[in-house]
């Protein structure tokens, strides 16, 4: 599994594109600013940098002198603004590897991420073991990997989609997951035969939620959906 240090200060867009990357297989590590990506390189061993040019605090070409400093080789992908055509250049400057301009679409950002970590042949020299991820949701046991749940004894198999939108609204349990994310995230388009289909799936993740009465998943009227998981006796 290929690492990512994904350097975004926008939470919506740091959160979309993780959990995509995620889905694609690529073991990604968040930061929010610059100073915070500094510190995630120097304790952890990355393939690729992924890097937004504007944020606080410290800036990605900041962070992308310093990491090339430490690793020369080193692959960076830049997340530039589309009135911004010096970035690219200065980014190239730099050393970058790629840019994508602002807005793009999720699958042009991992056709450019497979293209660099080809050409580049990068590879990390810490591997942490493959771990099936099992997470807790009330009286259900969530296996990633395998797409199962498991309840009282019973498991319930899920579709692939069923799967990434379950694992979306368990890491925002009790928040609000905004439609926009999961239309990007997992349909990787906003139009509207995908937001119907989606509203199927949320109905079919009811029902399959049905077993355990702590467990809701409401709807959040123009911004989307929250899964809600009440604490006993209340």
């Amino acid at each position: 599994m290929k690492r990512i240090l994904l350097v975004e200060d926008d939470p919506n867009l740091g959160f979309m594109l993780k959990e995509f990357l995620e889905m694609k297989g690529y073991d990604t590590t968040l930061a929010k600013n610059g100073e915070e990506g500094k510190e995630k390189f120097q304790h952890s061993k990355y393939d690729l940098g992924i890097f937004d040019v504007m944020m606080p605090k410290k800036d990605g070409f900041w962070l992308g002198e310093l990491v090339r400093s430490a690793d020369p080789h080193f692959p960076i992908i830049y997340l530039t603004a589309k009135d911004k055509k010096q970035d690219a250049i200065k980014g190239f400057e730099i050393g970058a590897d790629d840019y994508v301009t602002k807005p793009f679409s999720v699958e042009e950002l991992h056709l450019r991420i497979t293209a660099v970590l080809r050409r580049t042949g990068n590879s990390s020299e810490k591997r942490e073991p493959s771990k099936t991820q099992v997470l807790e949701l009330g009286k259900y046991a969530f296996h990633l990997n395998e797409r199962t749940l498991q309840v009282n004894g019973e498991q319930i198999k899920l579709t692939s989609k069923e799967s990434q939108l379950l694992n979306l609204l368990i890491r925002k349990k009790n928040e609000v997951l905004e439609r926009s994310i999961v239309l990007n995230t997992i349909w990787e388009d906003d139009s509207y035969f995908s937001s119907r289909s989606m509203d199927v799936y949320i109905s079919k993740l009811r029902k399959k939620l049905k077993k355990d009465d702590s467990l809701e998943i409401l709807n959040i009227h123009g911004l989307g959906f929250s899964l809600i998981e009440k604490k006993p006796g209340a």
